[in-house]
């Protein structure tokens, strides 16, 4: 049985019609610095996002992202500071399924953030095209998509530094918009650690703690608490609401709610931001309606515990939840290869977005060119002869003149040559004889 995918849409609309309005003024494509803008993705609450190329020393090229900072976010000298941070902190993750930070600097006024391209969707838009076309998504796909995060989370929780101390690597925004699907059927999480800068400038929304004083000023709450309840608050677990110290758990809760909208064709939490921070905050997680999968009652076991407002009663790891999702996965039937998710993908959406990537990257290469060479005749006095006269016009007369003679003389020169063909020929004959 597929999953069915109408009711799930981007949280991010407000965002989305901020960028249209940038998009009005956005001429590409343009250079940035040593990059090559060609076809703006969107805008996110953080940055502008752009597809661009860049150039290798060897004179090879490669499609990246370049996300801009806003300028209001960007001119925060905190904020400049803990994205630095964060991103040093998750520049060394390779792992196949995380999206590799490849630079970050600033240009002009602007700071960047350079990432990995991954040529597909994300998974909020992935959902919303399958909408659009009645196209239901596989169960198998949907439990491929979250074991595939798993790995990612399970690979940077457990990273260490060079003296082998844990990093302590929390994400702290899993959800749909940050999971990266490529045609190929490769899944990558992005944004490590970018919540966190994020809320060492802006806080999130009604962020406060409802039995919170009123009279106490917002300028007074630290930093640390502002990091904290940073994130999305559709995918929140109840202690990254509150705003308390995060471990891994709270990545294994938003896991779970990503695989509980999967499974039940909607979203959990629906509201304001503010109300969906309430609602985060108690952490009431109803049963899966009852959608005809295989083992279902295996699967809710599954997502009970990941969805546990406690974490002591939560998966200890994203390990320990993968495993038991790739356990039910085989139970059910319902394991499948990355290969048989990219041929899914590239059968229905492929051509779509790869003719217009395409199409803006020759953009991008006509600029890298640079304009084409127009040669212009130089306005100057015309040059005259002895004569007075222009030299064009003596030109021309004398080219005339000299032309006409050999002319007159063509006819006598056939007739020599003629008659020395004939004189070679009788002497030819004369010597056979």
């Amino acid at each position: 049985m597929g999953t069915d995918a109408s009711t799930l849409r981007a949280d991010e609309r407000g965002a989305r019609a901020q960028g249209d309005g940038a998009a009005e003024t956005d001429h590409l494509p343009r250079r940035f610095g040593r990059y090559h803008l060609f076809d703006r993705i969107g805008r996110g609450g953080m940055a502008d996002i752009y597809l661009a190329r860049a150039h290798t020393e060897l004179g090879g090229a490669r499609r990246v992202v370049v996300k801009q900072i806003l300028p209001e976010l960007g001119g925060d000298p905190q904020f400049a500071k803990m994205l630095i941070d964060e991103a040093k902190l998750v520049a060394d993750l390779r792992h196949a399924n995380v999206v590799q930070v490849l630079d970050l600097g600033r240009e002009g006024d602007r700071l960047y953030i350079t990432m990995e391209y991954v040529e597909g969707y994300d998974l909020n838009q992935l959902l919303r095209r399958l909408s659009k076309r009645r196209i239901p998504l596989p169960a198998e796909f949907a439990l491929f998509v979250v074991r595939e995060a798993l790995a990612a989370l399970d690979f940077a929780h457990r990273k260490k530094d060079d003296e082998g101390e844990p990093l302590g690597i929390v994400h702290r925004d899993v959800s749909p918009s940050n999971v990266l699907i490529s045609f190929e059927g490769e899944v990558k999480l992005c944004d490590f650690g970018i919540a966190k800068a994020l809320g060492g400038s802006v806080r999130a929304p009604d962020a406060r703690d409802d039995d919170r004083d009123d009279d106490r000023d917002d300028d007074t709450e630290s930093t640390g608490e502002r990091s904290r309840v940073a994130g999305k608050a559709a995918y929140m677990s109840p202690e990254h609401a509150r705003g308390e110290e995060l471990d891994g758990r709270a990545d294994v809760f938003a896991a779970g709610i990503v695989l509980w909208e999967l499974c039940a064709g909607r979203r959990l939490y629906k509201g304001t931001e503010a109300e969906m921070l309430a609602l985060a905050k108690r952490g009431e997680v109803p049963p899966l309606p009852d959608r005809g999968l295989p083992e279902q009652g295996e699967l809710q076991a599954i997502l009970d515990r990941a969805l546990a407002p406690d974490p002591e009663a939560r998966f200890p790891s994203a390990a320990e939840m993968l495993r038991a999702l790739d356990d039910y996965a085989m139970k059910a039937k319902l394991f499948v290869s990355q290969i048989r998710f990219g041929s899914f993908l590239s059968d229905h959406f492929e051509s779509d977005v790869v003719l217009l990537r395409r199409e803006r990257e020759r953009a991008a290469e006509a600029l890298e060119a640079g304009p084409p060479v127009e040669i212009v005749a130089l306005s100057s006095p015309e040059p005259t002869s002895p004569s007075g006269r222009p030299l064009a016009e003596e030109t021309t007369k004398r080219l005339t003149a000299s032309d006409a003679e050999p002319t007159s003389r063509a006819p006598m020169v056939l007739i020599g040559l003629a008659f020395a063909v004939v004189l070679v020929l009788l002497v030819v004959w004369a010597a056979l004889r």
